[in-house]
């Protein structure tokens, strides 16, 4: 994903539309980087957000508001005192770069109108905002920048503001077919052309690059010399008009658990299957989609880091163990041969003295009788012998026996510490991590919980959602919603789905019995595919009714068996 020179063209025709001639109402300052004026312009409010960090940098109009700190930092004091009540101007991109300079009418300290600039550079890891007064120059910066910094560029209050070094490269609105054409013919032929485009025209992100060659090819990495220049012109072309003439379908590629995989200004197809594609009304809002789901898929990210290494920690230890165990049963798997030794001995005692090693005999429980020899305690006498073995016999089948019991435990607590993590992935909240905190400890890790302490009462419920036909479809959250939502919420009629093999959620299709159409079958099992560790086409989704649902007697949160039920396969669905 990339926030190019082209996209931004796209949100300063936005942010004009929506906001020449308004008036900044509030400055506020959610973050370390991020900056929202709020604009009153044609009877509405409008909320222009500036990050102007290293992650994520961006600009455009959002309609998330986010929590402010208790006590403004300063440079949002200093927007404040000069961008308070001004009026907007105009919104500008400079040149075809990703610089923006909003320009302000208000008034300086002694109350004579004034022109302020506020320029948010949006060049990844080097953006930065800066206020000038109407010469340019610097009233202050987000983030300074001296000579211990850069010694190409500073940013400091008091200094004459300088654009950032140009780069040597095309603007692609300015393109001819004669020049496109012959820039292509003088290129490397092995060049991938994606990155032909990227190098040669200012403003071009590699993504936009490699839909242009997939349009042109079918192949996002054709090389240059494999392509048909006249198609590749024609792609670049269409797009550069549409530029020019602000034609826009904002776009999103999003995969089965809602990541964003990929916006763009213009259609994206080159993902195919492997991505679901949402279309958007303006580019503003595209843009709010895709960083608002990354954020938060970050912050819950963050937010569960002591749960996940939790869980990998005890994943990591019950392998270690598993493997250990493993090893001690293909031991204690030798116990027949011990017990065959001993009916051997005890066949052949006649022909042990005391202060043999070794007796060799027939194996008369193989086909043609082979030779057979068998290691002896000289100390000991042969029936002695014989009992040694048999003793062995009997340790080593209790400790099959044992380990079976052992491993199987081990297999069924990494398969819910499985379960544990798939409902990590899919946490929505702070609430959903607390349920998840409080069924660890429930299911026994509490000493490894330092300081924790289970609450009085959880509140959370299970997910909601509504059927074509109007059917109610509830959805577990964690392994402890899961079991209250089958055996309590649910009634014995309706219909529950999970999905096949894998760890995932409990749904519920509330009919109480009824037989609801097939789309609302469907439409179920999406949902127990998509809140589940599996992704793609042909998911398997078992679903039968809540009566043939079973919770063995011990068993951990979460875990059924279930009888007389159906198979469904489906695509997990956004």
């Amino acid at each position: 994903m990339a926030f190019d020179a082209a996209l931004l063209r796209g949100v300063v025709w936005e942010l004009g539309s929506h906001l020449t001639d308004g008036k900044v109402e509030k400055v506020l300052q959610p973050g370390k980087d991020e900056i929202h004026l709020l604009v009153r312009a044609g009877g509405d409010s409008h909320r222009v957000c500036i990050r102007a960090g290293s992650h994520m940098p961006r600009i455009s109009l959002t309609y998330e508001p986010k929590e402010n700190p208790p006590t403004p930092p300063m440079f949002c004091m200093l927007l404040r005192k000069h961008l308070g009540g001004a009026r907007l101007l105009r919104v500008t991109q400079v040149g075809y770069e990703r610089i923006v300079r909003m320009s302000f009418s208000g008034y300086d300290e002694m109350g004579f109108a004034c022109e302020k600039h506020l320029v948010a550079e949006i060049i990844g890891k080097y953006s930065n905002l800066i206020l000038l007064d109407a010469q340019d120059k610097i009233l202050g910066v987000l983030r300074a920048v001296d000579f211990s910094t850069s010694r190409v560029r500073q940013l400091l209050p008091g200094m004459k503001y300088e654009l950032p070094p140009a780069q040597d490269k095309r603007p692609p609105l300015e393109e001819t077919e004669e020049g496109f054409l012959s820039l292509l013919a003088k290129a490397d032929p092995a060049v991938p052309c994606d990155k032909h485009l990227t190098d040669t025209y200012l403003g071009t992100a590699r993504q936009v690059a490699r839909q242009l060659a997939f349009e042109a090819s079918g192949q996002t990495d054709t090389p240059v010399g494999e392509v048909d220049p006249h198609r590749l012109w024609d792609a670049f072309s269409d797009r550069m008009r549409d530029l020019a003439a602000h034609i826009y379908q904002p776009t999103a590629v999003v995969d089965a658990r809602g990541g964003v995989l990929d916006y763009s200004y213009g259609a994206i197809t080159y993902f195919g299957e492997s991505g679901t594609v949402k279309c958007f009304d303006t580019l503003s809002r595209m843009l709010d989609y895709c960083f608002v789901t990354q954020e938060k898929r970050e912050r819950i990210s963050a937010r569960a880091r002591d749960l996940t290494a939790l869980v990998e920690r005890a994943e990591a230890r019950l392998t270690r163990k598993l493997q250990l165990q493993l090893e001690e049963l293909a031991d204690a798997r030798e116990a027949k041969r011990y017990q065959r030794l001993g009916d051997l001995l005890t066949a052949n005692l006649w022909r042990v003295k005391r202060g043999d090693t070794l007796l060799v005999t027939e194996d008369f429980y193989e086909e043609g009788t082979p030779t057979v020899e068998i290691p002896l305690d000289s100390r000991l006498s042969g029936a002695a012998n014989a009992q040694r073995y048999y003793k062995l016999y009997a340790k080593a089948k209790r400790a099959e026996e044992h380990l079976t019991a052992e491993i199987e435990k081990c297999r069924a607590e990494l398969a819910y510490l499985d379960t544990v993590k798939v409902f990590l992935e899919h946490a929505e909240g702070e609430q959903d991590l607390q349920e998840v905190r409080e069924e660890l400890y429930r299911s026994g890790y509490a000493s490894r919980m330092k300081g924790y302490t289970s609450p009085k009462q959880l509140k959370l419920k299970p997910m909601e959602f509504t059927s074509p036909s109007g059917y109610r479809v509830l959805v577990g959250r964690n392994n402890m919603q899961n079991d209250t939502l089958t055996f309590r919420l649910a009634s014995k009629g309706d219909l529950w789905f999970h999905v096949k093999g894998m760890p995932g959620s409990h749904v519920v299709l509330v009919c109480d019995g009824a037989e609801p159409p097939a789309e609302d079958y469907t439409f179920a099992a999406q949902l127990a595919a998509k809140y589940s560790r599996a992704s793609g086409e042909g998911i398997a989704v078992d679903y039968t009714r809540v009566r043939y649902v079973k919770k063995p007697p011990g068993s951990r949160p979460g875990f059924v068996t279930y009888s007389t039920n159906y198979t469904a396969f489906v695509t997990a669905e956004d």
